[in-house]
């Protein structure tokens, strides 16, 4: 089964500091499916490194809507770079067939159930990131590496 991955969970130094979160796991599942790694900020258009960014407003289903916004750090509007890199992920599961995504947990992007709130590194609320409510809102399934 082909699986859409997060390209930082695979070792690519793509997160907002420049810095991989590489999972062990998910380079041995390699050896045994295919997984096509993505990096929806990137996708987006954004650099890395770049400054963090917070969901404001709601979640990623939210952002879709139009209900609610991404904000960096420094207060600059980033909301249709995450749209833009969650329909470019889109389109790549679907190129692949993949009907299962594994995310970076807690991202703005990726989160799946948990996302950070605006502005925090340490407080946590219930809610999905960008890519991961537009990838279920089109039936994948998403799972995160603390879901490994």
């Amino acid at each position: 089964m082909v699986k859409l991955v997060s390209a930082c969970l695979l070792g690519v130094k793509c997160r907002y500091d420049g810095t991989s979160a590489q999972e062990k796991k998910l380079l041995r599942l390699a050896k045994m499916e295919q997984l096509v790694p993505v990096c929806p900020e990137q996708l987006g258009g954004l650099p890395t490194p770049r400054e963090p960014a917070w969901i404001v407003g709601g979640d990623g289903s939210d952002v879709i809507g139009g209900r609610a916004k991404v904000v960096s750090r420094g207060g600059v509007d980033v909301t249709e770079n995450f749209r833009r890199g969650a329909e470019e992920a889109l389109r790549i599961a679907k190129l692949f067939g993949a009907k299962e995504a594994i995310l970076k947990a807690r991202s703005p992007s990726c989160g799946c159930g948990t996302i950070r709130e605006p502005s925090s590194f340490d407080k946590l609320r219930r809610g999905d990131g960008v890519t991961t409510a537009l990838l279920k809102k089109n039936g994948i399934r998403v799972l995160t590496d603390e879901d490994l």
